[in-house]
């Protein structure tokens, strides 16, 4: 069975590009536009991985990283944001993202880092 996705991003061209890209890959993707689209997604399929903007009207990434993180202490998460947040990425680090990625990020980049912990958390 494929490993599943959830693309977090109020942007709905960064959530297409990203499904694009991944679905690609070979894994299974779900797009959420804010934190109660996303925390529904991940309490019905629990994801293997997060792709989590920070910047989200409503519910911010902080703020949903915390509650998909009560829901599963073990769900893995790359935060994406845009450059200069260093006190937001120290914060999720701290709740327990895996790593982030400074938006515009290299699509390459963030294939092969997914891919990284994608296998690394499901082995």
């Amino acid at each position: 069975m494929s490993q599943k996705i959830l693309i977090v991003d109020d942007q709905f061209g960064i959530r297409l590009l990203l499904n694009e890209v991944l679905q690609k890959e070979g894994y299974r993707t779900f797009q959420a536009a804010n934190g109660i689209q996303a925390l529904e997604i991940a309490k019905k399929y629990s994801p293997d991985l997060v792709l989590l903007d920070m910047k989200i009207p409503g519910m911010d990434g902080i703020e949903i990283l915390k509650r998909l993180k009560d829901h599963n202490q073990d769900i893995a998460v790359i935060i994406m944001t845009a450059y200069g947040e260093l006190d937001m990425i120290q914060k999720a680090k701290e709740l327990g993202a895996l790593t982030h990625f400074a938006k515009p990020f290299d699509i390459d980049d963030l294939r092969s880092t997914v891919r990284e912990y994608i296998h690394t958390e499901t082995v």
